[in-house]
């Protein structure tokens, strides 16, 4: 089988095009996925790429992960032209599972297909109409399915048509409750998400901290826990178990305390309504610009910042922050 055509211009190489409404690339959508799907096919065939033939779903869990932060980070960026490439990197990330699948005869990228169009026409039944959601599957008993009803009204649909679904799921004649309310939480998503979605899912039956006054009694204890460890572990004192001397069980005990340090910082977040991971992204990237600016003095003059003393790093670090601050407009003070 030759080769498909892989020629045409890309608008994600060649962004200054997205103006033209002749763009091939624009117009022909079902196509260039049907020329995907082959592409694909032909990497894993005999006469394709050793390496393609060789994965399993096990194996390229690990670069779905990265394509799905790198989406973020393009996003985070307003990058429009690498936004388009990493979108193309994920869904690449799905037509590899489904012809995986496809060929273990389970499912294949057409069933992937149906299964979405089915579900967004069962839980859009204002957009589409309860005749269609119903023979998409929609079953659930929705207090307004009409047009035009609130965003928050459509969430609560959403959510009752995905508790629909999982009962649908479940296996005929078993028991309806022994299903865990911690099942909805999927465990394959970031963990800091993760443990803010449970602290909600136990707040439902009212299993929470009553406000973020409590939660914050609650980080002070259990950062004097992992105190406690720290002055328990085996060498200098300093808790640094990356030295020679520790055990597998004092790193695997201070690794339970700092998790539930993380985890109650996380459901503080969940009281502020405070994405906790995007939280953390936002921080990341402060310390990445904070330290860039570090390395810009180095670059200016003066010694390595390898052969400087903490408190010079110290002086550094806070002159980039009254900077990032100067250029926000705020006062040159703060965190």
């Amino acid at each position: 089988m030759a080769p498909p055509d892989v020629t045409q211009g890309s608008l994600c190489t060649a962004p200054e095009t997205a103006s033209s409404a002749a763009s091939p690339v624009a117009e022909e959508p079902a196509a260039l996925f049907a020329e995907s799907v082959a592409i694909m096919r032909r990497l894993r065939g005999p006469d394709g790429c050793s390496w393609d033939r060789e994965q399993t779903p096990e194996t390229i869990r690990k670069y779905t992960l990265e394509e799905t932060y790198e989406v973020l980070d393009a996003i985070e960026r307003k990058d429009s032209a690498n936004l388009c490439e990493e979108l193309g990197d994920m869904l690449l990330q799905v037509l590899f599972y489904a012809q995986m699948a496809s060929e273990a005869g389970e499912f294949g990228i057409a069933d992937v297909l149906s299964g979405l169009n089915r579900k967004l026409v069962r839980r859009h039944p204002h957009v589409f109409g309860a005749a269609a959601a119903e023979a998409a599957g929609n079953a659930a008993v929705l207090e307004s399915a009409a047009e035009g009803i609130a965003p928050t009204q459509v969430l609560a649909n959403w959510n009752a048509i995905k508790r629909m679904e999982r009962q649908q799921k479940q296996t005929p004649g078993a028991d309806a409750g022994v299903e865990s309310r911690m099942a909805a939480v999927l465990r394959a998503q970031p963990a800091l998400l993760e443990a803010q979605k449970l602290g909600s899912a136990a707040a439902k039956v009212g299993f929470d901290w009553p406000d973020a006054t409590g939660l914050l009694a609650k980080i002070r204890e259990e950062a004097d826990e992992v105190e406690a460890e720290i002055a328990m572990a085996p060498g200098d004192g300093t808790g640094d178990l990356s030295a020679s001397s520790s055990s597998a069980s004092s790193t695997r005990e201070m690794q339970l305390e700092v998790g539930d340090l993380l985890f109650v910082v996380s459901n503080l977040a969940r009281h502020l309504h405070v994405n906790a991971e995007m939280a953390l992204r936002d921080a990341n990237a402060k310390f990445r610009s904070r330290f860039a600016s570090m390395e810009q003095a180095e670059r200016e003059g003066g010694a390595p910042l390898e052969q400087r003393s903490l408190d010079e790093l110290e002086a550094l670090w806070q002159q980039a922050k009254q900077r990032e601050r100067l250029l926000a407009g705020l006062p040159g003070v703060g965190a």
